[in-house]
């Protein structure tokens, strides 16, 4: 399971309906929000492919401005770099 963080800039008129938009997108949520339109969001996915797809379809929602990956987990990665120090 992979797990990435993104930051969301969006109209600030449009909140609302930007964050309805965002959390219907598959394994997508918002966990927070701010007046002026910042909106911090994770994305779950399988693999980091997923995940990119489920970034580019936040960035094409209505009134969005600009989708930043803050943090990003993957699973396989960790899971290697352990099989490698043993």
């Amino acid at each position: 399971m992979n797990v990435s963080s993104v930051i969301v800039r969006a109209a600030k008129e449009s909140i609302e309906s930007v964050i309805h938009n965002i959390n219907a997108v598959d394994c997508c949520e918002v966990h927070f929000f701010d007046a002026s339109g910042k909106i911090v969001v994770t994305i779950e996915g399988e693999s980091i492919h997923e995940q990119m797809e489920s970034m580019k379809k936040i960035q094409n929602l209505p009134d969005v401005f600009s989708v930043n990956l803050s943090y990003s987990y993957c699973e396989e990665e960790v899971a290697g770099a352990i099989d490698q120090m043993k």
